[in-house]
């Protein structure tokens, strides 16, 4: 299992937090967290 932290953990729920479509994804090498990636779909509205 992962290892976790609390500043790691804030850092993944702020993300999810703020986005309304997209992904957030974690990357985990030898049982830690070593990235954070977040994408973002802004979706315009056309009239």
């Amino acid at each position: 299992m992962a290892k976790l932290d609390e500043e790691k953990l804030l850092y993944i729920f702020s993300l999810l937090k703020k986005i309304n479509f997209g992904s957030v994804t974690i990357t985990i090498h030898n049982d830690t967290i070593t990235q954070v990636d977040h994408n973002e779909k802004f979706r315009l509205i056309q009239k």
